[in-house]
C-alpha cells in the first residue's frame, strides 16, 4: 500500500476549503421551506409595499367574515326576542356594512380577488342559525359569531405586526377596531359561553401554560405601585374617550380614488 505523505493530506484540504469558500454561502433562512423563502415566494410588489400571502389571506378573511355575519345580524334584528341581541345585530350589519367599504377598495387597489358568497362553513353556521328558534337562537348566536370573531382577532394583530404594505396595515387597524366592537357587544349578551371559549383555545394549543403561579385564594398580595412618568416630563394625549367597556368606532369614510364604490 502506497504511503500518503502529510503535507499532501494539508494541501488537499486546503485546496478543498479554498473551494468551499470560491462559492457563496446561503444563510438557513434563504433555504426552500424556512419562514423568509415562504415569504419571498408569496410576496409581489405593489406602489404600497410589499404584499404577502398573509396579507392577501386577511383581506379575503375581512371579505368573508362580512359575507355571512351582515345576514346574520339582519336575521337577528328581524328574530332575536331581546334587545341585547338585537343590538349585536345591529353592530354586525354597521360594522360589515363599513369594513365590507374598505376591503373592496383595498382589494381593487392591489389586485386581489375577493369572494362573492360565504364558504361551506359559513354558510352551515347561517345554516344552524336559521333552523334555531327562541331561546336556543340566541344561544347559537352569540356563541358561533362570538368564536368567528375570537379566531380572526389574533389573526389581525399578527398581519397588523409583520405586514410591509400600508394598505393592508390601515385595513387591519380598521378590522381591529370592528371585530373589538363586534366581540364586545356579544359578550353584552350574556349568552357566551366563556368555558367553552377557553376549552376550545385550549384544545387546539400544545404550549405549556406560562405566565406566574396561581394565587392562593384568599390570601391577599399588595398592591403594585402605579407607573409614572418622571418628575417635569409633560404629556398632551388621553386615552380613549368611551366609557369603558365600549369601543369608538366612529372613523371617517374610506378614501376611494379608483371609484370602486361607484
Amino acid at each position: 500500500m502506497r504511503r500518503i505523505n502529510g503535507s499532501a493530506l494539508v494541501i488537499a484540504a486546503l485546496v478543498a476549503t479554498l473551494g468551499a469558500l470560491a462559492f457563496p454561502v446561503w444563510s438557513y433562512a434563504d433555504r426552500s421551506g424556512t419562514g423568509q423563502a415562504n415569504l419571498a415566494a408569496g410576496t409581489v410588489n405593489t406602489r404600497w409595499g410589499p404584499l404577502s400571502a398573509s396579507d392577501r389571506d386577511l383581506i379575503v378573511r375581512v371579505r368573508l367574515a362580512g359575507l355571512w355575519e351582515l345576514p346574520a345580524g339582519q336575521q337577528a334584528i328581524e328574530r332575536a326576542p331581546t334587545k341585547a341581541v338585537k343590538e349585536a345585530g345591529d353592530h354586525l350589519i354597521v360594522g360589515h356594512t363599513d369594513l365590507d367599504k374598505r376591503v373592496r377598495i383595498v382589494a381593487a387597489q392591489l389586485n386581489v380577488e375577493l369572494p362573492n358568497q360565504p364558504n361551506e362553513q359559513q354558510q352551515g353556521w347561517l345554516q344552524e342559525l336559521t333552523a334555531a328558534s327562541g331561546k336556543e337562537y340566541e344561544r347559537k348566536f352569540a356563541n358561533l359569531l362570538r368564536a368567528a370573531h375570537g379566531k380572526i382577532f389574533p389573526a389581525i394583530g399578527a398581519v397588523r405586526n409583520s405586514t410591509r404594505n400600508s394598505l393592508v396595515r390601515q385595513l387591519a387597524s380598521d378590522a381591529n377596531v370592528t371585530v373589538l366592537d363586534h366581540i364586545t357587544v356579544l359578550e353584552k349578551t350574556g349568552e357566551v359561553d366563556f368555558d367553552a371559549i377557553a376549552n376550545d383555545t385550549a384544545g387546539a394549543s400544545t404550549a405549556s401554560p406560562t405566565g406566574p403561579p396561581p394565587p392562593t385564594i384568599g390570601e391577599p398580595v399588595a398592591s403594585a405601585p402605579p407607573v409614572r412618568p418622571r418628575a417635569g416630563v409633560e404629556v398632551s394625549s388621553t386615552p380613549s374617550p368611551q366609557p369603558p367597556g365600549e369601543v369608538n368606532t366612529a372613523r371617517p369614510e374610506p378614501s376611494d380614488p379608483d371609484n370602486v364604490l361607484r
